[in-house]
């Protein structure tokens, strides 16, 4: 049975409904639970597997081209390294400990799992990925290591399912910590009423919320983005062809975030939206490509590494921070901006009403998608050698 709509023209239109769609979605509760990215990939895979859309079209390839690098690029323009430099010690460091903590227990979860996966090492460096930084790595990694769209649709299914219980788990935590007296005796290290006041809880530029662009903005986001991905793609070229693409993305990374640091760039506004709005037409394709038999029968053994994943790196993070007498408050919103993303972390922040860490838990977040690309990518390749994949 061929498909309905066949042709260049009508896939990219339905793209593009389904990322609107994607982002519609996300003013009603029970969807914004799930966010955009997941959203579009399940409409995505019924839209396939119903037949609307094929499951191979030549569009789709040149997607998957250029999409990622670009939003990788749109995305990391938001970095600026002299904020987080102005963040104390304890944040930052509990911050380098869930991100080692991510990488040591996936590793290890890894050696066991990734053998009894099709393409399970590349997974591992993926959930090294989006557990460091958020979903976008989760993307980028798979994008770097050559990853297959069942491959892409499981992980994140997995990421969703065993990940947004722990999200809510993390929302309900202040509340219980501050009542709890036998969590106050086993974890007595807390930040004081007047140290956690102050800050404010929005953003000039808060991640998709409505703003005000400047069509000069958006203008040059874009061009810069597009000058990055070229420089990145060349020089990626001097690479052995097995790494080439994971090595265009570590170089988009590193380029994207040493140009963020120049003034003018700091000025621009909504790299962030911009860059997963690119991002979501790559996942279309992948939801697209996805044959439903395959993609249910690989996810039941994915869940469960993901789920070793999370549970053994809150537990390792813990005992660290608990060691190096952390306050549990940044040992919450580091976590969270580790396992979600930063702006996750202050919406976490902001519902404690820790008003002074909301900002704090946005740079956490920015720290993360930066250390999640190497950190994922590095994983990935370790188990790879070690399992003989």
């Amino acid at each position: 049975m061929n498909a309905l709509f066949t042709s260049t023209e009508s896939l990219l239109a339905i793209m593009a409904i389904t990322v609107a769609l994607g982002f519609y979605l996300q003013r009603f509760k029970p969807f914004k639970m799930f966010g955009p990215a997941l959203i579009v990939i399940i409409i995505s895979i019924i839209l396939a597997n119903t037949r609307v859309v094929p499951f191979g079209a030549e569009v789709y390839g040149v997607i998957a081209t250029y999409a990622v690098p670009l939003s990788i690029a749109l995305m990391l323009l938001s970095v600026d390294i002299k904020a987080m430099l102005k963040l104390s010690k304890k944040p930052l460091f509990a911050m380098l400990i869930a991100a080692i903590s991510v990488a040591f227990v996936t590793f290890i979860a890894g050696l066991i799992f990734a053998p009894m996966i099709d393409e399970g090492w590349k997974i591992a460096g993926m959930f090294v990925g989006t557990y460091t930084g958020g979903s976008s790595n989760l993307t980028a990694i798979g994008y770097g290591l050559n990853a297959s769209p069942t491959t892409f649709a499981a992980a994140n299914a997995a990421d969703y399912v065993i990940g947004i219980p722990t999200l809510i788990l993390m929302f309900a935590f202040p509340a219980i910590a501050a009542k709890s007296k036998w969590f106050q005796k086993v974890w007595p290290y807390s930040l004081k009423a007047n140290e956690l006041e102050g800050g404010t809880e929005e953003s000039e530029d808060q991640f998709l919320e409505e703003k005000k662009w400047s069509i000069q903005h958006i203008a040059w986001s874009f061009g810069i983005a597009f000058v990055i991905v070229a420089l990145a793609t060349a020089l990626s070229g001097l690479f052995p062809d097995t790494f080439q693409s994971a090595a265009k993305i570590l170089l988009v990374t590193t380029i994207a975030v040493a140009i963020a640091q120049l003034e003018p760039v700091k000025k621009l506004k909504g790299n962030l939206d911009l860059g997963l709005f690119v991002a979501l037409f790559f996942l279309t394709i992948i939801g697209y490509m996805v044959n439903i038999q395959d993609f249910l029968s690989s996810t039941v053994v994915i869940a469960l590494f993901c789920f070793v994943v999370i549970v053994f790196t809150l537990l390792v993070h813990a005992i660290v921070c608990r060691l190096f007498k952390i306050e549990y408050q940044y040992v919450i919103i580091s976590i969270v901006a580790s396992i979600a993303d930063g702006t996750t972390s202050a919406l976490v922040a902001a519902s404690a009403k820790w008003k002074a860490l909301v900002s704090i838990a946005v740079v956490l977040g920015v720290i993360g998608s930066v250390l999640g690309n190497y950190l994922g990518i590095g994983t990935a390749y370790l188990i790879k050698a070690l399992i003989g994949a």
